[in-house]
């Protein structure tokens, strides 16, 4: 199932589990916002809303907030010493789309804990049955003692 949803004057289509970076929400990273906007709901049956559907929200989870890129507006009139300089960076939410709800259902209060992913042993190539270890590197301090001072020669 999925959603159009309004936020924030644009339209994102999002389903459950998907991360979507829109602009600044109220909300704290690990609070649950709802979004009432709902455009579409698609699936099955497909559902067109004139202009919402009444009684669908879409869930998420705020992730974090971040910073887009510098944007730089640098106005300059040639030979009048004259030239302005401005700088500006857009707020973001990063939001994890936890559930669609229709019917006038409430999301659900905490956020759902995600599993952890154990990360996987490397595994070594066939033929490399038995790897050699790794040489530990020398400090660079310590390489640097060890060569002659640079000065003049006699």
């Amino acid at each position: 199932m999925f959603a159009v949803i309004k936020a924030g004057g644009k339209q994102y289509r999002v389903a459950a589990e998907d991360v979507i970076r829109i602009d600044r929400v109220n909300g704290e990273p690990g609070e649950i916002v709802e979004f009432g906007e709902v455009l579409v709901l698609g699936g099955d049956i497909p559902q067109l809303g004139t202009p919402t559907i009444a009684g669908a929200t879409v869930a998420g989870e705020v992730l974090q907030h971040t910073r887009g890129d510098k944007v730089i507006a640098f106005k300059k009139r040639r030979r009048k010493n004259s030239r302005r300089k401005r700088g500006y960076r857009h707020e973001f939410s990063v939001i994890r789309i936890t559930e669609i709800l229709t019917g006038g259902a409430k999301p659900s209060k905490e956020a759902k804990p995600r599993p952890k992913r154990e990360p996987q042993p490397k595994v070594a190539a066939e033929g490399d049955s038995e790897a050699k270890p790794a040489k530990a590197k020398k400090p660079a301090a310590e390489k640097r003692a060890k060569q002659a001072p640079k000065g003049k020669k006699k």
